[in-house]
């Protein structure tokens, strides 16, 4: 692994998934219009850059909506 590797590292959430992609494709046009994605599916390995892209609809992770779930002890 090399340092550009260890310093992408992304630290893993325990209790979060990323579900549906809220992209909005029409904003340019005034409208709304999403791709219909269900589930972010990282496009690469964990470090790498291409983790925080979805590989079904290529947008950033950032767009997907986030659900925190509360661990029960």
């Amino acid at each position: 692994m090399n340092l550009l590797e260890k310093e992408m590292k992304f630290p893993k959430e325990k209790g979060v998934s990323y579900e549906e992609c809220r992209k909005n494709h029409a904003a340019s046009i005034g409208k709304y219009a999403v791709d219909g994605c269900c589930e972010f599916m990282p496009a690469g390995e964990d470090g790498s850059g291409a983790a925080m892209r979805c590989a079904a609809c290529n947008c950033h992770r950032n767009f997907h909506r986030k659900v925190v779930r509360e661990l029960i002890n």
